[in-house]
């Protein structure tokens, strides 16, 4: 999916008034689409075109507001203020669409609200395996004590991990079929 991301767009300090840019997106060295910028004091022009599934190509020419925050170590923060029609919400990311707007526009949810529970503890053992160095997958076991950790630290981890890596596997089984409801508790 599309996206501008006015935090990308600051870092590389092109937020400066009058500034011009043409931003791509492409696959596989195919360019899926661009997009033209126009940089003022308080707004930036977007600039494309669009098309509704096969449909006709239409221009797309519209300002989307900037509003800016104070950061604590001094500088400020650029937010893009969501275009949509009856929003205005403060956003860092505005998604494509026919008209580039904010996430709760578009209802887009992030990937972690969409997993199931079993995928959430699944992915939670993965990451602590992943720290203590040991093989992916919770179905190979436990590796050893990284070097360097502190046995208290190696110890809670461990268990942490086994607590997620059992709870997955035992919501899978439930899922499957596998396990009665009284053999989860």
């Amino acid at each position: 999916m599309r996206a501008l991301d006015v935090r990308k767009l600051q870092r590389q300090r092109l937020l400066t008034p009058s500034n011009s840019l043409t931003w791509s997106w492409s696959i596989n060295d195919e360019t899926i689409g661009t997009i033209n910028l126009l940089v003022g004091a308080d707004r930036v022009t977007l600039r494309y075109r669009q098309r509704e599934r096969g449909g006709e190509w239409r221009p797309m020419d519209y300002a989307v507001r900037l509003a800016w925050t104070a950061c604590h170590f001094g500088g400020r923060r650029a937010w893009w203020l969501c275009p949509a029609a009856g929003c205005g919400r403060r956003a860092a990311v505005l998604f494509g669409g026919a008209v580039f707007a904010c996430r709760q526009c578009h209802r887009l949810s992030y990937r972690c609200q969409r997993e199931a529970e079993e995928d959430r503890a699944a992915r939670r053992a993965e990451k602590l395996r992943a720290r203590l160095g040991w093989e992916p997958g919770i179905l190979n076991g436990n590796g050893g004590k990284p070097k360097g950790m502190h046995w208290r630290t190696f110890e809670g981890l461990k268990a942490t991990h086994n607590a997620n890596a059992h709870h997955s596997l035992a919501l899978a089984a439930a899922r499957l079929g596998l396990l009665t409801q009284c053999d989860l508790s």
